[in-house]
């Protein structure tokens, strides 16, 4: 498993389907120009994109306490660029199919972990930042694919017994894909975001993720923002009081509230304890 390798692997990925390239087209021209109209339109052409975007959207980890029930609902309720990240993780899934069962873990856990990132963000930093807020959610969403590139390179090779066992006796996750291919998850995901030409700013912040202290800084805010999402919410842990923990002193450092960020937590962690009681109930 080598990174040229992995970079191939990304180059020959599919295009993106032409509704989602639709909407690219849509949101290239700038927020203030897009056709809310129009965006729906192209959404409820594809009953799959319809179907996916309903179901994150009514993720009980958003907060909202009655059903959403279509596309146009969701828009005027989440905003475009929520609804964007929802269009793009979608797309994400549909093109890089894995097994993420060598994180420990499976398909549906990995899909929580976004989708709880994403609602963290939005429900904890729109009360700091609402614009910046609605910027971060979508990338918050869909900014782990890179590591769904690394779970398809192990399951094609013989290591697979030795990633396993190395990543869960792993401290740091991207120390660990930094020694074993040299470079993140991040970086990956950068590159497939650049690979489909989706929004330049997500390409550069991911590119940076692991290099805070960018002479940007606006790119700098974003990148230790969505550190401390990350602290709290990754492939290991899931708002543990360690990983809680662990963000709010992130969060001191950065001379934010640590108990808005606390509490915000509990309130994300107690509707995805709810959703799992239910899926089991269901099952």
């Amino acid at each position: 498993m080598t990174i040229e390798h992995i970079i191939e692997s990304i180059d020959s990925l599919a295009p993106l389907s032409n509704a989602i390239l639709e909407v690219q087209d849509l949101y290239a021209a700038g927020q203030e120009e897009l056709d809310i109209h129009k965006l729906v339109s192209i959404i409820e052409s594809d009953a799959l994109l319809s179907l996916n975007i309903l179901k994150m959207a009514n993720s009980p980890m958003y907060g909202f306490s009655s059903r959403i029930t279509s596309v146009s609902q969701a828009v005027t309720l989440f905003g475009i660029m929520q609804v964007y990240g929802f269009i793009m993780k979608y797309a994400v899934s549909e093109k890089i199919k894995a097994k993420t069962e060598v994180f420990g873990f499976s398909n549906e856990r990995f899909n929580d972990i976004c989708n709880i990132q994403s609602a963290l963000l939005l429900q904890w930093y729109s009360k700091i930042d609402l614009n910046a807020a609605k910027f971060l959610a979508p990338l918050a969403l869909i900014m782990e694919t890179g590591k769904l590139i690394i779970a398809n390179e192990v399951s094609i090779t013989s290591y697979e017994k030795e990633f396993v066992e190395g990543f869960r006796k792993s401290k740091d996750i991207s120390s660990y894909e930094k020694v074993l291919i040299g470079t993140t998850s991040y970086e990956l995901s950068s590159t497939v975001f650049n690979h489909w030409h989706l929004d330049p700013s997500y390409i550069q912040i991911l590119h940076e993720f692991n290099n805070q202290e960018h002479e940007n800084e606006t790119i700098s805010r974003y990148v230790k923002i969505l550190n401390v999402i990350v602290s709290a919410v990754n492939l290991k842990s899931i708002l543990s009081k360690e990983s809680v923990l662990k963000s709010c002193e992130l969060l001191q450092e950065m001379g934010l509230d640590p108990e808005a960020f606390a509490k915000v937590a509990l309130s994300v962690k107690r509707a995805y304890i709810s959703e799992l009681k239910v899926r089991q109930e269901g099952s």
